[in-house]
Order: structure tokens, then C-alpha cells, then sequence
């Protein structure tokens, strides 16, 4: 097996979080006017935090999964490395673009925005952002196939998804790890190779200004991509914790059919809850809309069941020592549970029309990446690093989770009175008492950013007491 070092994704991944949260309590300073950001520089902020947060989130959970995987199956280790110098590519560009082109369009980069406001940020910005996210596309859609490669290299096809517990082969059955990462990766590589077509796209858009794209296409190419690029990402949490949680509850956590058949019915249910983001374009066929509500409403089914009763078969009478690692996951769960059922909320139609355009939004996305996701990643990370620093992590653990827990208040209570989202400042609301909600609650969720801050400080700085695990393979 080849050897694999943690250390330098464990270093470069939380200090470009640091930045991205810096950013994020620019932006709502200024929503709160405790600060002064001129509008165009506060979208090309927004964007490089939008990008920069799920870009981040990816790269760290492929990441994980690398390191897990190899402790099973033969993975090119120089792809990881790849991944991670691609991702630094991405940063730098995407820096560039933003905060010294003002590229400004949002993370959504919706078409025609990146293309119209000529003179507003230069035409070299946008070319830069777009070739910094193909960059990063192809080194992300080259993992996911080497997973796919080496898990069925070594299990093969049908093991390696867990169908033989419907064939009644009685074929070796794989670890947990290896069903989910193929279910999580085959929907990955599918819309990754649907990103790239549409970024593709946008570079020939770049260079021959008079091309003419489909604004209802690209839309729909842009949401099939990123909303499936951050569930999957949340999945390759859950991976992770279906792989090192049992080490410290001392139970296995095996798998069987049931969690075969939810993990084979997320491939599909994945691909087809997005379309809940497509409801306010009437223009669309009917059939879709309906798909968006049905494939979102059983979205929070297959997955969630089998992990929550997975879990409290864990936990249950365990007589377990709740160390940072399993409260970083035990919490990061709960984190993508919430956020996940406050998504769902937002996919029924009737509550959409109200919500859509809220700060509802960004409530549940952040709660299952800020205390839902990147929990467990800062959890993989401790545990690879091999630190031993528990007082000093849990310490800034409570302090991350009590910030966060504030902060995401302020977008939930936002949200449920229609203060609308991707505005950078207030005032200019006509309806007085909202804009005056509008502008306490960002004031309030400033308040409770320093916690944040300060605990994933102390947390980086637990992880940075170990030397680095060695990958046991199994």
C-alpha cells in the first residue's frame, strides 16, 4: 500500500475555512451596518464564500474517503495529491477573480449574470473563474472515478453496491464504507460530467461573446450539478462515520440489506430532488415540479432511517467515552439532520413560494455544513492527525457549536418572516418594519460569530498536535 500523509490537507483546508468565515461575517457586518462594503465588492465576496465553502467541503470529504478507502483498496494516492494542488489552483484563482475582479454573479453563477454587467468586473475575471472551477472539476471528477475503480477492482461491481443481497449470491459482502462510497460517487461522476459540460459551455461563452445559451438550460445544468455535488458531500460525511464511529462504541456497524437498499434508492433519489429548485420556473413541464416534490419529500427518507437507528445501535448501552472524535460526529450528524429536514420544509411547493427567495435558504445549507458536515471533518482530521489534545478541542468544540447555533438562529428567524436573501444591505426595503428586522438580525448573528471563530481555532490547533496516522490497512 502506498503511503498517504494526511498533514498537508489538514493544514490547507482549515485556513482556507478561516478566510471563508472571515468573509461570511464581513458580509452579514455589513447587512447589520456595523460596516461599509461597496455593493459590488460585497457580491464578489459573496461568491468567493458560496464557491469556497462547497468547493472546501468537497475536496475534504473526497479526502476522507481516500483515506478510508485505502485501508481496503488500492487507490492512486497521486490523484489525492492532484485533487489538493488543483484545489490550491482553484483558491487563488477564484481570489483573484472575486476580490480583485469583483467577480460578482454568486456562487450559483446563473447565466447570463456572468456575462451581462460588461464593465462591472473585467472580462479577464471571468475567464479566470471559470477556468479556476474547471480546474477543480476535473480533479474531482478523477477521484470519484478512481473510487469507483478501485472498489470495484477489489469487490467487484456487484459486491461493491451491496447487490447481492438481492441476488442471494452469498458473495462477500463489502464494508459499510465501500456500499456508500459507490452510491455516493456513480451520482457524482453523472452530474460532474454535467458541470463540466456546462463550464465548457461558459468558456466558449467567454471567448466568443456573440454565443447565445439557453438561460433555462444552463440553470438547470447549474442545479443538477451543484445541488448534487453538495448532498454527496454530505453523504461522504456520513461515510465517515459509519467507518470510525464503531472504534470508539466497540461495535461493528455492518453492513446488511436494508442499508444496501437505501443507500441503491439515494443513487436515484439524489439525481431527482433537484428539481425542487426549479419550481418558479413555470415555463418547465409539470412533471417535473411533481418530480421535485416527491424525490425531495423521500430524499429525507432511505438514508436518514438507516443512519439514525444505525447510530442509536451504536450508542444505545454502549457504556461508550464520548472523546471529541464521536461528539464531533454525533453533533455533526444531528447538524445534517436538522438542516436536512429544514430543506426539505423549503421543498414543499407551497411553503417555496414564500420562502424561496428568504433567508430561510441559507439557514438550512449552512446548518448542515457548518454544524452538520465540517463537524465531522474537523472530527476525521483530529483522528488522523492522531492528536491527542482533548481538552483544547472539546473546549473549542462547544464554543464552534454554541457560536453556530446562534448565528443560524438569525437566518431561521429571518427566513420565517420573509427577510429575502443575497441582499447586501437593508434599508432600502419599502416595508419598514421588515427592513428594521432585517437589520437587527444580522447584528445579533455578528455577535456570535467571534465563538465560531475562536473554537474552530482552538479545534485547528488540537489538530495540529498530532504527527499524523498511519492508514492501517484492514
Amino acid at each position: 500500500m502506498k503511503r498517504f500523509s494526511i498533514t498537508p490537507f489538514a493544514v490547507i483546508l482549515p485556513l482556507v475555512f478561516i478566510v471563508l468565515i472571515l468573509l461570511g461575517l464581513t458580509m452579514r457586518a455589513n447587512q447589520g451596518e456595523l460596516i461599509q462594503v461597496d455593493p459590488q465588492l460585497f457580491y464578489a465576496i459573496m461568491t468567493l464564500h458560496g464557491l469556497g465553502m462547497a468547493g472546501t467541503a468537497a475536496v475534504g470529504g473526497l479526502t476522507a474517503l481516500a483515506y478510508l478507502l485505502l485501508r481496503y483498496v488500492n487507490l492512486n494516492t497521486k490523484l489525492v495529491y492532484f485533487l489538493l494542488f488543483s484545489y490550491l489552483i482553484t483558491v487563488v484563482g477564484l481570489i483573484s477573480a472575486t476580490l480583485l475582479g469583483h467577480f460578482g454573479p454568486g456562487w450559483y453563477v446563473l447565466y447570463p449574470l456572468p456575462f451581462k454587467p460588461m464593465g462591472v468586473w473585467p472580462n479577464w475575471s471571468i475567464g479566470l473563474a471559470i477556468v479556476s472551477l474547471i480546474v477543480l472539476g476535473v480533479a474531482i471528477l478523477l477521484i470519484q472515478l478512481e473510487f469507483f475503480r478501485a472498489c470495484v477492482a477489489r469487490y467487484g461491481l456487484k459486491n461493491s453496491l451491496g447487490w447481492q443481497f438481492f441476488t442471494g449470491s452469498g458473495e462477500y459482502v463489502p464494508p459499510l464504507v465501500i456500499i456508500t462510497v459507490d452510491a455516493v460517487v456513480l451520482p457524482g461522476v453523472i452530474t460532474t460530467l454535467v458541470g463540466a459540460a456546462l463550464l465548457m459551455l461558459y468558456f466558449v461563452k467567454w471567448l466568443n461573446p456573440s454565443t447565445e445559451l439557453d438561460p433555462l438550460l444552463i440553470k438547470n445544468m447549474i442545479f443538477i450539478w451543484g445541488h448534487t455535488l453538495v448532498n454527496i458531500t454530505m453523504y461522504m460525511g456520513v461515510a465517515v462515520v459509519y467507518e470510525l464511529f464503531p472504534e470508539f462504541s466497540g461495535r461493528p456497524w455492518k453492513s446488511n440489506k436494508f442499508v444496501a437498499l437505501a443507500w441503491n434508492a439515494t443513487f436515484f433519489i439524489v439525481l431527482l430532488a433537484v428539481f425542487h429548485h426549479l419550481y418558479m420556473d413555470f415555463v418547465q413541464p409539470l412533471p417535473l415540479h411533481i418530480t421535485g416534490q416527491t424525490f425531495s419529500y423521500l430524499a429525507a427518507v432511505p438514508s436518514t432511517v438507516v443512519t439514525v437507528t444505525g447510530f442509536i445501535s451504536q450508542v444505545y448501552k454502549s457504556g461508550m467515552r464520548w472523546s471529541f472524535v464521536p461528539l464531533s460526529f454525533f453533533l455533526g450528524i444531528l447538524g445534517w439532520l436538522i438542516g436536512g429536514y429544514a430543506a426539505v420544509i423549503d421543498s414543499t411547493i407551497v411553503v417555496n413560494n414564500q420562502f424561496h427567495n428568504t433567508l430561510w435558504v441559507p439557514a438550512h445549507f449552512h446548518t448542515y455544513f457548518l454544524i452538520g458536515f465540517y463537524l465531522i471533518l474537523w472530527g476525521f482530521l483530529f483522528y488522523a492527525m492522531g492528536s491527542k489534545r482533548e481538552s483544547l478541542a472539546k473546549l473549542g468544540l462547544a464554543s464552534y457549536v454554541l457560536g453556530g447555533v446562534g448565528f443560524l438562529s438569525m437566518f431561521y428567524v429571518g427566513g420565517a418572516f420573509g427577510v429575502p436573501r443575497r441582499y447586501a444591505e437593508y434599508s432600502m426595503i419599502p416595508v419598514e418594519s421588515l427592513s428594521h428586522l432585517a437589520q437587527i438580525l444580522p447584528k445579533i448573528a455578528v455577535v456570535f460569530i467571534p465563538y465560531v471563530l475562536v473554537g474552530f481555532l482552538l479545534i485547528f490547533i488540537s489538530i495540529l498536535g498530532g504527527s499524523g496516522r498511519e492508514v492501517q490497512r484492514v
